[in-house]
């Protein structure tokens, strides 16, 4: 297998809640590059953008998904709002009669973690609203949107987080607030699997490694045509980073996987899948941060990126 997957999702029938940017836009577009129908999701649009203020919106999202030789299909929606993930998923049924995939990505906490920050000094209502977004948001799209997919054997939810659970269970995520918000997509996505076992449909928790996103390639100063250029200074980005759309190639790996009923309930990562799948990131590597993180990361060792990508 080589990077994409060239049409193996063609007339699947995708939700990307959270397209806008990030991960969510590498998903969408490598659902994208794999044939596949997506439905990108998000507050920020040309017409108006969400409290994150930034310039990326769902429209562009879908126009890459389709110049990836998919559909795409932008549909404003704040997944906050349970009347509007329900009329999004009516919408869906209508058009498409059945959904394939759920992808929960929202998230859009980014700016409200107070990082290593104890519960009792952490902005109280910064650490609910990233509960509401990241954990709310999941519960409410997968309400509305499960009974759809569920209708037919073989759907895939994939609960995107950040961290494995191996990596989660003996490490502190940031803040108390932060590290529940990203395990609870981790325990959705076991808690999931079991009521969708019966429906033979598949559900597992799937996280980035350090992800080379808008916000991320802003914070060091370069972008993704140069960041190797961030060496000097942030030596493990440059060695370990990948691109959104790595994690993208993952869930494609995954939907297109006729035996992915079998991976149900468990955690995995972009580099991880990499190793067992064969895809590659865009630059032709396969980065595996999580085992990087452990073994050269966190022990204090110098960047280097030998063995890992």
């Amino acid at each position: 297998m080589d990077g994409a997957l060239d049409g193996a999702l063609t007339g699947k029938i995708a939700l990307v809640a959270g397209a806008t940017r990030g991960a969510g836009r590498g998903i969408a577009t490598a659902l994208g590059e794999a044939g596949a129908t997506v439905y990108c999701t998000g507050r920020s649009t040309r017409a108006a953008r969400s409290e994150y203020d930034r310039p990326e919106t769902i429209e562009e999202t879908a126009e890459l998904v389709t110049a990836a030789g998919g559909v795409g299909i932008a549909v404003a929606v704040d997944h906050l709002d349970s009347g509007a993930v329900a009329a999004l998923v009516a919408r869906i049924g209508a058009e498409q009669g059945r959904l394939d995939v759920l992808v929960n990505d929202v998230w859009g906490g980014e700016k409200l973690i107070g990082w290593n920050q104890p519960v009792w000094e952490h902005d109280l209502g910064a650490g609910l609203r990233m509960l509401e977004l990241g954990v709310k948001t999941h519960l409410i799209t997968a309400h509305h949107a499960l009974g759809l997919l569920a209708r037919n054997p073989g759907g895939l939810v994939i609960e995107v987080t950040d961290g494995t659970a191996a990596y989660n269970r003996d490490n502190y995520r940031l803040s108390t607030f932060y590290d529940l918000a990203k395990n609870a997509a981790l325990r959705m996505a076991f808690t999931l699997a079991h009521e969708l076992q019966p429906r033979k449909c598949t559900a597992v928790a799937l996280s980035p490694g350090w992800l080379r996103s808008e916000m991320m390639l802003e914070a060091f100063g370069v972008t993704e045509s140069n960041w190797r250029t961030a060496t000097a200074e942030h030596g493990h980005f440059a060695a370990i980073s990948e691109s959104p759309r790595f994690v993208g190639r993952a869930v494609a790996a995954l939907a297109s996987d006729p035996d992915v009923f079998a991976r149900s309930g468990g955690s995995f990562s972009s580099g991880s899948l990499a190793r067992e799948y064969g895809f590659t990131d865009v630059d032709g590597s396969a980065p595996d941060c999580w085992r990087y993180m452990v073994e050269v990361q966190d022990p204090g060792l110098p960047a280097d990126a030998t063995g890992y990508r």
